[in-house]
């Protein structure tokens, strides 16, 4: 197919075998193209698949490099082009049938391409590709070359096209935009040149846009300054300005699906929200034809959902999902169906024994496709309409197997491959379905769940797909492989787990019986799971983990393909039993030269190893050596490689599918023979002549299999409508009710069923076994009975009657777990909404400074607020300070320049003296008041004593800096005015705190007194409310819980004792209790009788009254007068203090009622001066506003004009451009016209050196050759191409390169027929003929050239034109930005200008909105003015007068009220005064009171002698610490010294030491050497010190002079470095 490396690649040959592709099926995922009039083309993962839609035959061209990227076709130069998916692609052009490759392209794309399109005429390719570089280039694909490329970053395109008409323009289309490119062309330049499709609204309407760089309809506005637009105000200065759109601003537009061209060049785009939208090539105005109706869902399968068409013999082509249709127009409508494919990915796929006719295949969808072998032709096809996971076909049987998503097994009846049908159905489990095979002699069905469960299934139809048990695994089952030669009666199967926690694989080998289906009940358990010991399991590991293995047909040897590491390793496996784990290590280890997770398969006859993995390609080994004898990529890496592999029982054909690229690779043998060709067909022929007889038998079960599977359904639903069965759970303990109204699976019936029969089996034990526990729970609960008549002493615990313990404890535990949990969650709560609380508080109450607080009247509702305030941060404490300073510093500037204005003025101008000291004091006077009157101001700050003296004026605010100081300087008489307000709120604050606790105190009086009067008056006493202090908010009382508090037992028992402890200590110090009670008995209580006591003093009675009067005595007659006297006098003395305790209370109540409104009236005053400061607040806020407003317009104003200079450095910039272009394209043209003026000419001098060169014959045969000489032949030009548009309206145009060239060559040829010599003139020479002949030849290929080099200079001076267009219309784009330069700058001076103020008016003074005033007094009365004024002064004298009488009357009744109360009050004083003198009277006086009253000075006394004792306490206490300071000086003195003696100490004994060793070091040396070598060693010493002393002096003299230099020479730099100050 190609050449060089690539063919290599695919017939890699190794031992005389190879692989070819056969056939390849996949999904047309992207569109299908026409290579000519009866063949289509789509690509599928490696291949591109050429199909003929007449005879239906395929023909397969692969990508060497990986997978196929995207695929364009040329009709009439019959190529097709196609990109790989590598790094840095390249697009493959080749020819078609031929597959030949003509070129390839190489551009500077580094990923991918995502779009091809040929043009309609010429050798034209457009590319697009995807990120980074989104690059739009033309190429001209027979030479190689790219024309000309255009990158737009970001922009992705869903379709691209080239217009069929004209070749220069070229259509890209995205789901948010529509692009029509114009490629302009100019000898040999080429320019891209785009231009964007306007889409309509999403409802098919047109949206009038402004345009945004110059809008022309902006409102004006006088006031507020120029309205700009909302760039601008966005403040965008580079090119996202110019397609900025505000939120608001932003409408959905249509979204474009497809779009193809017209024969008009008009281009049809259809939306996806059913809109069909006609675009105008030239104008490109869009115009909305209609609207696709929403019809009524449909459910069928057959019916299509386009995705793309295009125009092919007066029909249309429609691609959908999974199939594809020709739509031919005629009276009656036929559909042609060309290619079916699958719905969906291909999951599975098998062959149908014996595997070299039909093979089978399975969508995720749960569609199951029959192919043949020899073409690929789908056969057949069914829709299980299941999520389907794995397919397996029967070797003893013509029937498949099929798992899905929910735990069911279908089996399918393949009999009659064009009709396959479901035969039976298996719920095996709820757990999805993962693994499904037949052993090599289709005896059992192995299923592999995702729960570790492997099923057994008898694969014979005559058993009616009988389950016979089930074997647990480990989760994570990898692969299972089977092992059943013919001379054997066991099937061995092994299957792979993984251990992710040891990092190892587990195998785990058991045998199934051939008798297994008919002993299947001994070998599996009640519950339907086979015995370890009848089916021989044996678990091994790996050191290794594997992603796959296989059992060899000996079942002595494990193949397995390590994960980690890239190795094929095969295991011995022993030959002994063995209990337990074994650990396998590797017999044999080859390298794989694969990466990725691999899987390994055996051939049928197991001498073939083939090994898959995420590469793509297939390899096939020996079995023994584990060589590669051949190997083959179908697939590719970027599709994530082969998926499955599947080898026909011949191994003539292997099926390969793709992992994610959905494709199905059919492979064969090329060249396949000698010893491998006869192993495997030997042992299909002896395994095919084994299952011959048995797949006989089993096809006749089929039927009657299907109709047993019928009646079993009828059977389980009847079962299924059955409400309630009865089923114990696996403890076996009571007995519940489950609902059955669903299919259970197997395993769950078979667990069900062996619960039913434990039941049975135990029933009657069971019953024994309640009835003994019931007498023991009687037992138990007589024992708590008597327990608890029993006494204290004797009872028993709760506990102790527990018979189980441990289930106590148990569900102690529990519910201690389930306390503890909701505990923490309750707490993590609990946390979270305290954390929250915390954020609130501090954001809202800590951070202030000052707190919002409220203060309420004690009887009006009158509330006055305080203004919460934050402290200041530093940045604006320094921003402050810094603008104050600038004010003050300005300020003194202004002085100093009037002061030297006045002073330069006054001495020229002498005569004026008097009229310069008059201004002089007017300038004084200005300077000195800096402070603006309220009504320029524009607020009340005054008011509140706030200095405005460094405030600008309002009408001197023009600079940006001036703005921004005034603003913080209005805010800081802001937080003044407010700060002023606060101080007057704390103090009143203060206030009725101080009045509250008046009142408390009174109230105390006022209790005492209603007790004594045994009054049922209620007492006033006022509270702090919780606006008034909100702190209380943020602390929870306990009486606010409503819920009762939780305390845990030691908590309980700490109170108790605590609790009996403070009664211990209380009953101790009170001690003897003798003297309290003899006080009760003998005096009440009291040691004197006290003046409240009066009321309840009785005077107790005679005892002789108890007898009648007539019997009294005469000295009892005395008493009871006594008695009646002091009464008297009782009863006197309690209504005396009654009446003075009345007017005490009445004076009290009126003293608070006094104080509390007068603090009323305060509170008042101070509402009225909050809202005055509110209102000074509001007024400097918005002063604030319309600075902050004018700052922000300045701001717009300045985006804009930075944006417009941006712009216009950018239109300068493409002025050069254009410039550059036009003196460019106006060289080339005239280069090119003097080429054709060159060619011009020299067609002209062969038109007149025409009669030189034939001078030698006659002259009449010289005129008849002229005429032959400017006779041309005749083609029919206008019907070929009238006959051509009409058959191909998409063909080759007039002028394309296809087309000069087959004119030119049937010009040519025509003037062959001209040349003959039939028509040479007789008489003539046949040399003359000849060289006639050839000049008129000469003479016609130099007019073609001359018509060539016209239509290019057509187009050269077209393409100077459109240029010199451009760069007007870039010059006018400048003249309009400098205007609205100019136009900007004007409004910019106007509002600088145009100050906003704000002016206090008076009442009574408005502005009116507009000046319409009454005009109209055909209603009036003209009256003299003196009338009115003289009516007003009466009216106003009278009030007058009437005002003075109401206030004079006011007064006397405000006289006799005071007069009463004066009176009320003097009495009250008088029985005051009373009271003290008898309070003085009963006084005790003490030597102490009397010096306090003797002395005049008794207080400084006291003050003396205190001051006198402190004196003498400080001077001690003086004299005690620096006695303490000196003996603790002292003491740190000798502790500092005893630590330095200590150290020398240390030292000497060091040295010491060191000294003793180098002592005896010293003898010894001594002893050994003698007296004279150690003198001569000294002196040796002596003289290299010496020397080495010289040396570092003589260097140290050296780099000392060098010093000196250098520190000359640094201050002579540093000296010239400064100024220097010369005298002028």
């Amino acid at each position: 197919m190609a050449q060089g490396r690539e063919r290599d690649e695919v017939h890699n040959v190794a031992l005389g075998a190879s692989l070819s592709v056969r056939w390849v099926q996949g999904f047309p995922k992207q569109n299908v193209h026409f290579v000519n009039d009866s063949t289509i083309c789509y690509p599928s993962g490696n291949f591109v698949i050429f199909i003929n839609i007449e005879t239906k035959k395929r023909t397969v061209l692969q990508c060497m490099n990986g997978i196929v990227g995207v695929v364009a076709t040329n009709i009439p130069y019959e190529v097709v082009a196609f990109s790989d998916r590598r790094l840095r692609p390249l697009i493959y052009i080749y020819n078609f049938p031929g597959l030949t490759r003509r070129t390839k392209l190489k551009g500077n794309v580094l990923l991918d391409y995502t779009l091809l399109s040929f043009s309609y005429c010429g050798t034209y390719l457009a590319s697009y590709s995807s990120l980074p570089e989104f690059e739009l280039a033309v190429w001209n694909w027979e030479s190689g070359v790219i024309l000309c490329r255009k990158s737009q970053p970001g922009v992705d395109v869903s379709q691209m096209t080239f217009n069929p008409m004209n070749w220069h323009q070229l259509c890209l289309s995205s789901p948010s935009a529509v692009t029509v490119w114009t490629i302009e062309r100019s000898n040999q330049e080429h320019y891209l040149k785009a231009k964007s499709v306007k889409l309509p609204l999403e409802d098919g309407s047109f949206f009038n846009e402004t345009d945004v760089i110059f809008p022309q309809s902006l409102p004006k506005d006088p006031i507020y300054g120029p309205v700009l637009p909302v760039s601008a105000i966005a403040g965008l200065v580079g090119e996202e300005a110019e397609t900025f759109r505000p939120k608001d601003d932003l409408y959905s537009l249509l979204h474009p699906t497809m779009h193809c061209w017209t024969p008009t060049s008009d281009l049809y785009v259809g939306c996806e929200e059913g809109h069909l939208l006609m675009v105008n090539g030239e104008s490109l105005k869009v115009t909305v034809l209609s609207k696709i109706e929403d019809g009524p869902p449909r459910v069928e399968r057959n019916l299509l959902s386009p995705v793309t068409m295009a125009y092919q013999k007066g029909g249309v082509l429609a691609s959908g999902i999974g199939s594809i249709f020709i739509y031919t127009f005629g009276e009656e409508p036929t559909f042609e169906k060309v290619l079916e494919a699958c719905d969906g990915k291909f999951q599975a796929t098998d062959f149908i024994t014996p595997g070299n006719e039909y093979c089978m295949t399975l969508t995720q969808s749960g569609e199951v496709c029959v192919w043949g072998i020899e073409d690929g032709a789908c056969v057949s096809r069914i829709y299980l309409n299941i999520q389907a996971t794995v397919l397996a076909c029967s070797p003893s049987s013509l029937s498949a197997a099929v798992g899905t998503e929910t735990g069911h097994v279908y089996f399918l009846d393949v009999r009659d491959v064009e009709s396959p049908h479901e035969v039976h159905k298996s719920f095996l489990s709820k757990s999805p379905v993962q693994h499904l095979l037949y052993d090599q002699r289709g005896m059992y069905v192995l299923v592999g769940t995702s729960e570790g469960h492997i099923f057994v299934i008898n694969a014979k139809p005559s058993s009616l797909f009988e389950i016979l048990g089930f074997i647990e695994m480990g989760k994570g089952i990898l692969q299972i492989s089977t092992v059943s030669p013919l001379e054997t009666d066991i099937v061995e199967v092994m299957v792979l787990s993984s251990l992710p926690e040891t990092r190892r694989s587990r195998l785990e080998i058991f045998s199934l019986p051939e008798i297994l289906p008919e002993v299947s009940a001994s070998f599996a358990d009640e519950r339907g799971r086979l015995r370890d010991e009848f089916i021989h399991k044996f678990v091994y590991e790996t050191e290794h983990t594997l992603s796959s293995a296989v059992l060899n047909l000996h079942s002595n040897r494990v193949y397995g393909f390590c994960d980690q590491v890239p190795y094929i390793c095969s295991y011995l496996l022993p030959e002994k039993e063995h209990s337990g784990v074994h650990i396998l290590k590797p017999y044999q280890k080859m390298q794989s030269k694969l990466y990725g997770p691999g899987m390994l398969s055996l051939s049928p006859h197991g001498l073939w190893l083939i090994t898959i993995a995420k590469c793509g390609i297939l390899y096939i080994r020996d079995i023994h050596t584990l060589e590669t004898f051949t190997r083959c990529r179908s697939h590719s890496h970027q599709g994530h490689g082969i998926q499955s592999v599947r080898i026909s029982m011949d191994g003539q054909s292997i099926l390969v599918n793709g992992r994610d690229d959905n494709t199905l690779v059919n492979l064969r043998w090329r060249r396949f023979g000698g010893i491998l060709a006869n192993d495997i067909l030997e042992y299909s022929q002896q395994l095919t002549t084994y299952l011959k007889t048995i797949m006989d038998e089993e096809n006749d079960y089929l039927s009657i299999t299907r109709r047993d599977s019928l009646d079993l359904e009828s059977e389980s639903e009847h079962a299924v409508t059955e409400n309630m069965q009865l089923s114990t759970d696996s403890s076996q303990e009571e007995l519940v009710k489950v609902n059955k109204t669903e299919e259970i699976p197997w395993i769950q019936q078979k667990s069900q069923e062996a619960i039913e029969n434990e039941v049975k089996l135990f029933s009657n034990k069971r019953k024994e076994i309640k009835r003994g526990i019931k007498a023991l729970a009687k037992t138990v609960l007589d024992m708590m009975e008597e327990n608890e008549a029993a006494d204290d002493i004797a009872k028993l615990e709760q506990q102790e009657f527990g018979l189980d313990l441990e289930e106590l404890e148990r569900l102690h535990n529990e519910n201690e777990q389930e306390v503890e949990k909701i505990r923490k969650d309750v707490e993590m709560q609990n946390l979270a909404k305290r954390y929250l609380a915390e954020i609130i508080k501090e954001e809202c109450w800590n951070s202030m400074a000052v707190k919002g607080r409220a203060l309420k009247c004690f009887h009006i509702p009158c509330v006055v607020e305080n203004f919460p305030m934050k402290e200041r941060t530093d940045e604006e404490l320094k921003e402050l300070k810094r603008v104050v300073q600038q004010k003050k510093i300005e300020t003194e500037c202004l002085k100093l320049r009037k002061e030297i204005v006045e002073v330069q003025s006054a001495i020229p101008m002498v005569k004026k003296h008097h009229e310069e000291e008059d201004e002089e004091e007017e300038e004084d006077g200005t300077v000195k008041d800096t402070s603006l009157p309220n009504y320029m101001l524009g607020s009340l700050s005054t008011d509140f004593r706030v200095h405005t003296s460094l405030l600008s004026s309002q009408l001197e605010l023009h600079s940006r800096e001036e703005k921004i100081n005034q603003i913080i300087l209005l805010k800081d008489i802001i937080y003044k005015v407010k700060t002023a307000f606060n101080s007057e709120f704390d103090a009143a604050y203060k206030q009725k705190e101080i009045e509250i606790a008046r009142v408390k105190e009174k109230n105390v009086r006022i209790k005492e007194i209603i007790l004594d009067l045994e009054l049922e008056e209620s007492v006033w006493q006022p509270e702090f409310e919780d606006c008034e202090k909100p702190e209380r908010t943020l602390i929870v009382e306990g009486s606010e819980i409503s819920a009762q508090r939780h305390i845990k037992p030691w908590q309980k028992a700490k109170a108790d004792l605590l609790v009996t402890r403070e009664m211990e200590r209380l009953l101790l110090t009170r001690g003897p209790d003798s003297r309290r009670r003899a006080l009760m008995d003998m005096m009440g209580g009291v040691l004197e009788v006290k003046k409240e006591d009066i009321l309840r003093m009785v005077i107790p009675q005679p005892q002789f009254m108890v007898k009648p009067d007539a019997l009294w005595s005469e000295e009892e007659r005395k008493l009871f007068k006594e008695y009646e006297k002091k009464v008297k006098e009782l009863n006197e003395e309690r209504d005396k203090y009654r009446k003075s305790l009345e007017a005490e209370m009445k004076k009290l109540q009126n003293s608070i009622q006094e104080s509390t409104q007068n603090f009323d009236e305060h509170l008042k005053r101070l509402f009225d001066r909050r809202v005055k400061a509110e209102m000074v607040v509001n007024q400097e806020e918005l002063k604030i506003n319309n600075l902050i407003f004018s700052l922000l317009l300045d701001e717009e104003i300045s985006s804009r004009e930075t944006f417009l200079n941006n712009y216009l450095a950018r239109k300068q910039e493409e002025r050069n451009q254009t410039t550059e272009a036009i003196r460019k394209s106006r060289e080339d043209l005239d280069m090119y016209k003097e080429h054709y003026d060159n060619l011009l000419a020299e067609d002209k001098v062969l038109d007149r050196s025409f009669k030189k060169e034939f001078s030698e014959i006659p002259s009449h045969q010289v005129d008849i050759l002229y005429k032959l000489f400017k006779r041309r032949p005749r083609i029919h030009k206008h019907k070929i191409q009238a006959e051509t548009t009409s058959l191909v309206p998409f063909g080759e145009r007039p002028g394309s390169g296809k087309l000069n060239q087959d004119a030119f060559a049937q010009l040519m040829k025509a003037m062959d027929d001209l040349d003959s010599i039939n028509n040479m003139p007789e008489g003539l020479d046949t040399s003359v003929w000849e060289h006639f002949c050839m000049a008129r030849r000469a003479k016609v290929e130099n007019e073609q050239k001359v018509k060539q080099k016209a239509a290019g200079l057509i187009e050269m001076v077209a393409f100077l034109r459109r240029r010199t267009e451009d760069d007007e219309k870039v010059q006018h784009e400048i003249e309009k930005v400098f205007h609205e330069l100019i136009l900007l700058q004007e409004d910019k001076v106007k509002f600088q200008l145009n100050l906003t103020i704000q002016i206090l008016l008076k009442q009574g003074q408005v502005e009116l909105e507009n000046f319409q005033l009454m005009l109209d007094y055909s209603d009036a009365i003209l009256i003299n003015k003196i009338i009115i004024e003289d009516l007003n002064s009466v009216i106003r004298n009278q009030g007058q007068k009437k005002v003075a009488s109401m206030m004079e009357s006011k007064e006397v009744h405000k006289g006799i009220f005071q007069i009463e109360w004066e009176h009320k009050k003097m009495e009250m004083e008088m029985e005051d005064l009373n009271q003290k003198a008898w309070d003085i009277q009963m006084l005790f006086f003490s030597k102490d009171r009397q010096k306090y009253l003797n002395e005049p000075n008794y207080e400084t006394l006291i003050a003396i002698q205190i001051g006198i004792m402190e004196q003498t306490i400080a001077v001690l206490d003086k004299t005690h610490k620096k006695n303490v300071e000196n003996c603790k000086k002292l003491l740190k003195k000798l502790r500092r010294y005893s630590n330095q003696k200590d150290i020398a100490n240390y030292t000497l004994g060091c040295n010491l030491r060191e000294e003793l060793v180098a002592v005896s070091e010293r003898k010894d040396i001594c002893n050994a050497m003698g007296s004279k070598l150690t003198c001569e060693k000294i002196a040796k010493e002596r003289y290299k010190n010496m020397m080495r002393q010289q040396k570092l002096t003589k260097i140290s003299k050296q780099q000392a002079e060098q010093i000196s230099i250098l520190q000359a020479e640094v201050e002579r730099l540093r000296m010239k470095t400064f100024p220097a100050l010369v005298q002028m």
